[in-house]
């Protein structure tokens, strides 16, 4: 996120109404929900766990026990449960 004064963005007019509220402070002004990307998206992040969690998965449906997926994954018991009893929705 970067900062942008707000005298080169808005028209003096609104500026001024704007001030009426917040002067002198910083203000977020946040994207357009269909401008906003998901957690993970821009990063890669989102990508890599949902083919992880594929990964366990089929090693589950395959016959791999929790536990030993717990340690290939080095995730949590609970963790490994809710990845091969969620429905994965996708």
């Amino acid at each position: 996120m970067k900062y942008i004064k707000a005298d080169y963005v808005f028209p003096e007019e609104l500026l001024k109404e704007i001030q009426k509220y917040v002067n002198g402070e910083l203000i977020y002004i946040p994207k357009l929900p269909e401008e906003r990307k998901k957690w993970g998206e821009k990063t890669g992040t989102r990508e890599y766990l949902d083919q992880r969690n594929a990964e366990i998965r089929r090693k589950f449906s395959d016959g791999m026990s929790i536990d030993k997926l717990t340690e290939t994954f080095c995730l949590s018991y609970d963790s490994i449960k809710k990845i091969v009893y969620s429905k994965n929705i996708k």
